[in-house]
């Protein structure tokens, strides 16, 4: 008779975390270091209230240097750092290849202000490449937010807009996400950039390990709170999903329940109504989470034009789930 498996529990020592993490990952993506690993043009409402085009450019480097919890974008990071002029090519590859856009996202599966990451002798040749563009973002850590933001920022004509994964503000899981980061420490980094002239935009988690789906939907409330309060002009809510191995182990615990689009729209409905700043639904691979087949399209949509007008749109009726949660 086969040995009953021993599933070990996610280790309370912070310092056992990385280590948990790493055991349970899958395979990585290869990747060309010349070349991005996706790019697209997608729509989204600007802080003007325009719809406008926005070029996203997910570029190939070296993973983060963080083992969060929930992460899976090391999948397509590489494990040591890309030559010097490999970042400009794959943004100079990828803006070749796409229609005109007015923004631009680089969005490198980690932090941009990372040395290891994106080479620091690369930013004039990046910003060269981006002078068209009336707004540039990227994202980091806030550990690295500092003199290295204002150095790129120096280098663009368009308004730098700098994305931070806040998480959440739950007292008790944020420090389990393995993310190394406080609020205090979150909050400085706001407040630096915002002191510099850099707008804010915050990434929070919609679902959370550790809490049931009620009580993640309630601190995704109070975590858009947060983020506001902290001067952030953009909030985009990330459905916390499986993928990454570790989260699989989490649900097979029980601790942990992917969120639903029905409680999506609720926490992107609570957002958009405190009328603070622009509030938008992560939409990538959403079928995975979907509970109903027969509503599920049109919960998307509803999502996709609540992302694109910023007006809380009518509920989603449905006669097979009574368009609950």
């Amino acid at each position: 008779m086969p040995e009953a498996q021993v599933i070990s529990p996610y280790p309370e020592r912070a310092a056992e975390r990385d280590r948990w993490v790493l055991e349970r990952r899958p395979s990585r993506n290869r990747l060309d270091p010349w070349r991005p690993y996706a790019f697209f043009v997608e729509e989204e409402a600007s802080d003007s209230g325009m719809v406008v085009p926005v070029a996203v450019v997910f570029l190939t480097n070296r993973e983060c240097p963080w083992r969060c919890l929930m992460c899976d974008l090391w999948r397509n990071t590489l494990t040591e750092t890309v030559p010097g002029g490999a970042i400009p090519e794959q943004v100079r590859f990828a803006l070749s290849a796409l229609p005109p856009a007015r923004q631009v996202k680089l969005y490198n599966a980690g932090n941009f202000f990372d040395p290891r990451a994106i080479p620091p002798e690369d930013f004039e040749p990046i910003a060269r490449l981006i002078r068209p563009f009336e707004r540039v973002i990227v994202e980091c850590h806030p550990a690295l937010v500092g003199e290295a933001c204002l150095r790129f920022r120096d280098l663009l004509d368009g308004r730098l807009e700098v994305a931070l994964g806040l998480e959440t503000i739950h007292p008790e899981v944020l420090p389990r996400l393995n993310k190394r980061m406080t609020l205090d420490q979150f909050q400085r980094a706001a407040d630096y950039l915002r002191a510099h002239g850099i707008d804010l935009r915050t990434f929070i988690l919609a679902g959370l390990p550790f809490v049931d789906p009620e009580g993640a939907l309630d601190w995704t409330r109070r975590s858009l709170d947060f983020a506001f309060d902290c001067g952030a002009t953009a909030v985009s809510l990330i459905p916390t999903r499986t993928g990454n191995g570790a989260m699989e182990a989490l649900e097979e615990q029980g601790e942990f329940v992917p969120t639903t689009p029905g409680m999506l729209e609720v926490a992107a409905a609570y957002g958009l109504s405190l009328g603070r700043g622009r509030v938008f639904v992560d939409l990538w691979n959403l079928e995975r989470l979907a509970r109903c087949l027969a509503c599920f399209e049109a919960r998307v949509r509803r999502l996709r034009a609540m992302n694109l007008h910023q007006k809380v749109l009518p509920p989603v009726g449905c006669d097979q789930c009574g368009g609950g949660r």
